[in-house]
């Protein structure tokens, strides 16, 4: 589904993951003096303001504080960011080689998407994730890295849980008639986080301590606060919040292609943005029912899929059957010389922890471009929630099955987000080690899911090819949802149906997947990253002539950086200006 980079607590375009195991870190490229300067500066000022941010790329100078999310600390802050911009304009006008240049127009790109945050979508005025996710977001960054001795991280813990209350008071004040759907996520991730400072950090703790008493009370007496005040979070969510959640989630049309400028650099008048994804939707929906007769023809395309569909593991074996996945995706890629495997580290696969669980099915954590100790990466696979009925967690289940797992792993794993970020320790600037947008990083991985199979993975079994054209709907379905419900004045239920009956999805995943995008508003990525990167692989044969090799386009490609596919085209094909789309 997603990696951290998208996740339902926004964190601007930069990026939370990034590299485990990966070659020596490439020397950066001498930058000018004012430019660095201010590279260094804007990083210090996000750094302080999201210190989860900073934990999570690896840099351990906050890991003991929470961020200040008053109203007026949103204030401040986007008063920060006007002033930044009108600074690197300045920068910008002068001589800046290549390089700085394209640092400085991804930094204009993040602190512009940042300050539409702010000030237009306003998501930290409507939506009480922004503040309920942090907490357990934030401290759990610290708890399952080994980036420092267990009790030294447990201390870093205490102090964000010092600083945790005060987030849950910030969102009492700011969060305001929120749509109902993101009330509904916000008890959610409450009574996730619930079990998660009740029981699991409490776990974790004890270990951490290593026999020492006055530091256990420490963290008893820093942790039971915090639980109180997610008692009260939820109980006020549900007492006060959700008989008054009858705001709008959409965004607007002028918002939408925005957030499309800031955060994919890319400029697109709607009516074509949609064209693209209509069309990308008929295509992919007819060789989706051409590939289902070939598996059955007397059965509709629906039966055919749940011929695959049918074949799932039960709930609490979900994990070790994805860790079977793991081994053959990876042996393809080096057996057939797809993509450099640069490590031989694997992720570990565990289920999503609880405060995580907000509609998501499947996603990547891995350390950051700067840890230079922590080797976790971990790749994580929602169950369905215990206290669902049956039918609704057959429904929910179905999307692992055996076929479409190893679809889903090709995307999470090999050679999706874990093998990209992989080379992340050498990309080339600082900048580029912490910046990410989309349709680069979603676009890759669901790039590999197609390309894969291309290259022959599942033996043209057309099983194997179905399981990776329900994917492609699927994403193809997010597209044309997301900008009918925030442009067209679509409901969550018109979601739902059009995920039921053009994707053929799963009731239950339609309805987690038309909720997602009431918050996730551009969540088109996946397939426009994909077409952009098909577009620039067709471009780039043609370019190399005789010299194109498969393998060294993925691996130039991956080694850039998670940043706008426009930008990787001027460095992959030097002086060829078409369109990246």
């Amino acid at each position: 589904m997603t990696s951290r980079f998208r996740s339902l607590f926004y964190s601007t375009a930069v990026a939370l993951t990034v590299a485990v195991g990966s070659p020596a870190p490439a020397a950066d490229p001498p930058a000018d003096g004012a430019f660095a300067a201010f590279v260094d500066e804007y990083y210090a000022g996000l750094f302080a303001w999201d210190p989860s941010q900073a934990t999570a790329a690896g840099i351990h100078d906050f890991d003991d504080v929470l961020p200040d999310r008053s109203a007026a600390a949103f204030e401040k802050r986007a008063e920060s960011l006007k002033k930044l911009v009108e600074r690197l304009a300045k920068l910008r006008a002068g001589s800046l080689s290549v390089t700085d240049a394209t640092d400085a127009e991804l930094l204009e790109m993040s602190i512009r998407a940042e300050l539409l945050e702010i000030e237009a979508v306003r998501d930290w005025k409507r939506n009480p994730v922004v503040y309920l996710g942090k907490p357990a977001e934030a401290i759990d960054l610290i708890m399952k890295r080994s980036f420092a001795p267990p009790a030294d991280r447990l201390k870093s813990v205490i102090g964000r849980l010092k600083t945790a209350p005060a987030i849950l008071a910030a969102m009492k004040t700011n969060v305001t008639n929120p749509p109902k759907e993101f009330a509904d996520l916000g008890l959610i991730v409450a009574k996730g986080s619930m079990s998660y400072f009740r029981t699991d950090l409490p776990a974790w703790a004890k270990t951490a301590a290593g026999g020492d008493e006055k530091l256990l009370a420490a963290f008893e007496a820093a942790n039971k606060p915090v639980i109180e005040e997610f008692e009260r979070a939820a109980a006020w969510i549900e007492s006060d919040l959700l008989p008054k959640a009858k705001g709008s989630y959409a965004i607007g049309s002028a918002a939408f292609k925005r957030k499309l400028e800031v955060e994919e650099m890319l400029d697109i008048p709607l009516d074509k943005l949609l064209a693209i994804g209509e069309a990308n939707l008929t295509k992919d929906r007819a060789e989706f029912i051409a590939t289902a007769k070939k598996i059955d023809p007397k059965k509709t395309p629906a039966e055919a899929l749940a011929l695959l569909t049918d074949d799932y593991p039960k709930p609490e074996d979900l994990v070790g059957a994805t860790r079977g996945t793991i081994e053959r995706t990876r042996k393809f890629l080096i057996d057939n010389k797809i993509v450099t495997v640069p490590s031989e580290v694997r992720p570990t696969i565990e289920e999503t922890p609880a405060f995580m669980r907000t509609g998501g099915f499947a996603s990547m954590d891995t350390p950051g471009a700067f840890e230079t100790k922590a080797k976790e990466a971990f790749y994580y696979v929602t169950p369905p929630e215990k206290e669902w009925d049956a039918k609704r967690k057959i429904e929910f289940m179905r999307q692992f099955n055996k076929t479409g797992m190893d679809i889903i792993t090709i995307h999470e794993a090999f050679p999706g987000h874990y093998l990209q970020f992989l080379n992340a320790k050498q990309y080339p600037t600082k900048v580029r080690k912490l910046y990410t947008c989309g349709t680069n990083v979603e676009g890759w991985a669901h790039y590999s899911e197609q390309m894969i199979v291309d290259e022959g993975y599942g033996g043209g079994d057309p099983r194997v090819r179905l399981a990776q054209l329900s994917e492609a709907l699927l994403r193809d379905c997010r597209y044309i949802v997301g900008i009918k419900l925030h442009t067209e004045g679509w409901t969550v239920e018109q979601g739902k149906a059009f995920f039921v009956e053009q994707g053929f999805i799963e009731p239950e995943i339609a309805f987690q997947e038309a909720r997602r995008g009431t918050y996730n508003p551009t969540y088109l990525y996946y397939t426009l990253g994909k077409l952009q990167i098909l577009k620039l692989r067709d471009d780039y044969k043609k370019a190399k002539g005789a010299d194109f090799s498969l393998q060294k386009f993925h691996d130039d490609f991956v080694r850039q950086g998670g940043i706008p596919v426009k930008l990787i085209r001027k460095m992959m094909i030097p002086g060829h200006n078409g369109p990246s789309i």
